[in-house]
């Protein structure tokens, strides 16, 4: 009933503004004022949600576009979730905070998420977390993490092979603990999330009602237990401890009266206030920090004001707003310096409460320019414009981060923070820490102060760039995500240990270092070949040669089936050893004694005699000019499942190259006619459209796509108040040509 009276008002104070506009506004005016601004909004909102593909745990649905991921931690005992930040444990304190921003800007700003074509895309990842948040519902208590912190550090590798780095146990496989509470913080923020999914989803997925029922569920819990010793004795403590709980009780509160409508959810809120955080030595209610996963004080209260509409709360937001317009710890460039960790995140949540409360509570207020300003610094800042032209989002922009602190993303083969010197993919769309105090930046990934990134570093962002998409659109890049190509990823090292009449000796080291995604490779051999002609010459065959393995390097793993190795002819005199590892966990890319494989071998002429030429054999070519030393050969090919991957066979053969099917031809669609300024398709500009289109732009109802081209009648690709006046002076014959037809 409250949104219905909201939109006959400013229906009714539209209508009246557009009357008076029609005889005062130029069409000329109408253009300047929908001029957008030249800021990447739309593709760092289009980024900022693959991030979260990026972070995906378990079993990946099929929409996810993340080349180099796939399906990991599949035995977790709830799949699905986000990994935290760099790391891969399943925090849900920070994920629930993050799912709740996520959800809150999507309920607050859809249609901008809609015009630039996002919303199914917001709409799979919103989903995909709170269904994880659903799932940790074990009726009396509830799973707050997965994965042990302690242990996850311990590892620095890709998570598809989580399992493989971190060991295994006495059953064969690394079981990842998971943890259970009825806990206040934890459990309120995850009611939060599920009551603020619920509101964003109304009316556009049918698991909203499983949203709220659960979302009440949790609540009942976290504000029966009022408690969060239980969680702060726990692994979580050296992350994530929570400072205080009934911020997110308030929080949770006002989520749920928005999904409900149930007044007894804002009493509730109501309730919690006495025991909200204070100013330190005051009664004053805490207004001089921010928005984030431990403190969501900030935007409980602006829920509380705009659900209550009571003044006193409007000047408590406008208590925080003030603090930072006026604040002393601002960079040079409007960044406001919240904490040093991770500053950038801290400041798009102060953004984006400034955005929603100058939209919900400050929209005819004398100070609004200086608070749009406030949120538009914020996110300004973080794209780029600031003292060191450096945008702080992977990806984007020419002077943007690579080296994030991200173990998957880096895809070290050995367990180092180091190797590689760059991280081997782009994790686009990511928010990094941020500057220093002194509004320096440096991108080092051993730096997780100023170079993590999290999803809570990413959820103010995310929601402040809906805010900005809605207010002035933008253009999406149609080619993202720009499929990566892999460097080369399975190879062999070798080395010619010793040449001499008798024979020679080799060492072979299979390389795996996957990372399109990280894998175990069954099935992989390669081959070195020899020209046998002075062996048939002094009378012998390919059978008298002798080869002894004098090392396999997969015998000292018990669980891993060791090399076969065979003599085979490929024509004339030419023969190849081939050397197999059916199994692929011989060679796999976690530490440094693992992502190879070695294999010593000895060839010996028939009888021990004298007479082998190494110079003749094809796979010496480059070895005999580096003898005693690992060098990756081309002449020594590689093979997976008997496809040749790598190298270059006697007879000119190299890797099949894959060839791209091509598209098939799309029918020539018909072409119509654009009769602009007709929004009900009747044929006829009239009033009706005009009123038609003022509803639009209020999102009283949602326009046709072929609507939408016709009413866009000054061609800025937005449907709005402007479009409506431009409609009523045509109607009325003050104008005789739209805007659009003109350019």
């Amino acid at each position: 009933m409250k949104l219905i009276k909201r939109v006959l008002s400013v229906l009714s104070a539209f209508s009246v503004a557009a009357s008076m506009l029609v005889f005062d506004v130029s069409v000329d005016n109408a253009v300047e004022i929908s001029a957008a601004s030249d800021m990447p909004y739309a593709q760092a909102l289009q980024m900022s949600l693959f991030f979260y593909e990026c972070q995906q745990a378990g079993n990946l649905p099929e929409w996810n576009r993340v080349s180099w991921r796939s399906s990991a931690t599949t035995d977790d005992f709830i799949d699905g979730g986000w990994y935290d930040a760099g790391d891969h444990v399943k925090f849900n304190l920070p994920m629930a905070y993050s799912a709740s921003m996520l959800a809150w800007g999507m309920y607050q700003y859809p249609n901008g998420i809609k015009e630039i074509g996002q919303w199914e895309i917001y709409q799979n990842n919103l989903e995909f977390v709170l269904d994880y948040l659903v799932d940790c519902n074990l009726g009396d208590t509830v799973v707050f993490q997965v994965g042990n912190g302690q242990e996850d550090h311990t590892w620095w590798g890709p998570v598809e092979l989580y399992y493989e780095g971190l060991g295994e146990n006495s059953n064969g496989v690394y079981e990842r603990p998971y943890y259970t509470t009825t806990d206040s913080a934890v459990v309120g923020e995850m009611a939060a999330a599920l009551a603020a999914g619920a509101a964003a989803l109304d009316g556009y997925t049918d698991k909203c009602d499983e949203y709220i029922e659960t979302a009440k569920h949790y609540f009942e819990i976290a504000s029966t237990s009022l408690t969060d010793e239980n969680y702060n004795n726990s692994d979580a403590s050296g992350f994530y401890r929570s400072s205080h709980f009934y911020d997110e009780l308030f929080y949770a509160a006002n989520w749920l009266y928005i999904a409900t409508g149930e007044q007894e959810y804002l009493d509730a809120a109501t309730g919690f206030i006495p025991n909200l955080g204070l100013e330190n030595g005051t009664s004053e209610l805490k207004y001089s920090w921010a928005q984030c996963w431990d403190d969501v004080q900030q935007g409980g209260t602006l829920l509380y004001a705009i659900n209550t509409g009571d003044a006193t709360w409007k000047e408590q937001v406008r208590k925080h707003l003030d603090y930072w317009v006026n604040s002393t710890s601002k960079l040079d460039g409007g960044l406001c310096y919240v904490g040093t960790w991770g500053c950038l995140r801290y400041a798009c949540n102060v953004g984006f409460i400034a955005a929603v409360a100058c939209d919900e509570l400050f929209y005819d207020d004398s100070k609004l320019d200086t608070y749009v300003q406030l949120y538009e610094d914020q996110i300004n800042y973080t794209l780029g414009d600031n003292p060191l032209g450096h945008s702080f989002v992977v990806g984007l922009g020419e002077n943007s981060p690579i080296n994030a602190h991200h173990r998957t993303a880096h895809a070290s083969w050995n367990n180092s923070l180091d190797n590689p010197t760059e991280n081997r993919h782009i994790l686009y769309g990511a928010l990094v820490g941020g500057p220093t105090q002194g509004g320096e930046y440096e991108d080092d990934r051993g730096n997780y102060i100023n170079n993590e990134v999290a999803t809570d570093y990413n959820a103010g962002f995310t929601a402040l760039l809906c805010k900005m998409v809605d207010k002035y659109g933008g253009q999406t890049d149609p080619d993202f995500p720009v499929e990566e190509t892999p460097d080369t990823e399975i190879y062999v090292e070798t080395k010619l240990s010793k040449t001499s009449a008798s024979g020679v000796d080799l060492s072979f080291k299979i390389t795996n270092h996957t990372a399109w995604p990280a894998r175990v490779v069954d099935d992989i051999s390669y081959r070195y070949y020899m020209d046998l002609s002075e062996v048939i010459e002094a009378g012998y065959s390919a059978t008298d040669i002798t080869m002894r393995c004098d090392r396999d390097q997969a015998k000292m793993y018990s669980d891993v089936t060791p090399a076969t190795y065979s003599l085979n002819h490929y024509k004339d005199n030419i023969y190849y050893i081939e050397i197999v590892y059916a199994d692929g966990r011989a060679a796999i890319p976690i530490s440094e004694g693992r992502h190879q494989c070695e294999f010593m071998l000895a060839v010996v002429f028939p009888n021990y005699g004298s007479g082998w030429n190494a110079e003749n054999d094809y796979s010496n070519t480059d070895l005999l000019e580096n003898v005693g030393e690992f060098i990756v050969s081309d002449y020594v090919t590689v093979y997976q499942a008997g496809t040749l991957v790598y190298g270059t066979e006697p007879d000119g053969t190299i890797p099949e190259t894959p060839v791209e099917p091509e598209e098939p031809e799309q029918p020539e669609e018909p072409e119509t006619t654009i009769v602009y300024g007709d929004a009900n398709g009747d044929g006829n500009v009239n009033s009706i459209d005009a009123t038609i289109v003022t509803r639009a732009a209020l999102n009283v109802l949602t326009l046709s796509e072929e609507a939408q081209v016709c009413c866009d009648v000054n061609g800025d690709g937005k449907i709005n108040s402007i479009d409506a006046t431009i409609i009523t002076r045509y109607a009325l014959k003050v104008i005789t040509v739209f805007p659009v037809e003109s350019m």
